[in-house]
């Protein structure tokens, strides 16, 4: 490989972007690394990371279903203010999406200890649940996401904004929600999207 001028594929480290509002009083932690959910629109777990282009960073903000891990609602920007993460929490609650009393779990960065989420959080009728600064893994299956795009997607960095955000989409839309399998067990070896129609089967008879 070296002879060669070839280099195994890596995965990129991931910017942090956990920027604490020190004047922010933090939501308890509700989730407490529990990863998992019997109903689907229970509990959610949201982050946000940074995808290099050529134009500068593009923001991604998703929220995970941890009853299926299906990535039910995301936005992108050129930047991470708190309207990044409500209009991804927007689209989690499409109709019928979200059970009343949702947790929505994540870090305590600045878009999450927002008045302005705060506000859509409580509008929506969602309980807000932060880990601790710094803690991994108090948000591990949202920040385990973020390894699969980079694995998944060739680019590394892409030429422009406009090219990663086609690419997301169909990451997000094609491969993980409906094309994914769900590793473990508990999932039934089915993809996010299958996951979810099990439960609404389920649920309707």
């Amino acid at each position: 490989m070296h002879e060669h001028g070839i280099q195994g594929a890596h995965r990129r480290r991931r910017r942090s972007l956990t920027r604490p509002d020190k004047k922010a009083k933090p939501a308890p932690d509700l989730i407490g690394r529990d990863f998992h959910a019997e109903i689907p629109g229970t509990n959610l777990v949201g982050d946000i990371t940074a995808l290099p282009t050529g134009e500068g960073w593009l923001y991604l903000a998703c929220w995970l279903d941890l009853a299926t891990r299906e990535v039910v609602g995301y936005s992108m920007a050129d930047h991470h203010r708190a309207d990044l993460v409500v209009d991804a929490l927007r689209m989690a609650a499409g109709p019928g999406r979200l059970q009343p009393g949702c947790i929505a779990h994540s870090d305590r960065g600045s878009e999450y200890t927002s008045s302005l989420f705060r506000h859509h959080i409580s509008a929506m009728g969602l309980l807000q649940s932060c880990g601790r600064t710094g803690s991994y893994f108090d948000n591990a299956a949202a920040e385990n996401f973020w390894a699969l795009p980079t694995e998944e997607i060739s680019a590394r960095v892409w030429p422009d904004r406009a090219t990663a955000r086609a690419e997301v989409f169909d990451f997000i839309e094609t491969f993980h929600n409906r094309r994914r399998l769900g590793k473990h067990k508990i999932f039934g070896h089915l993809t996010p999207a299958e996951a979810r129609q099990r439960h609404q089967h389920d649920l309707a008879a």
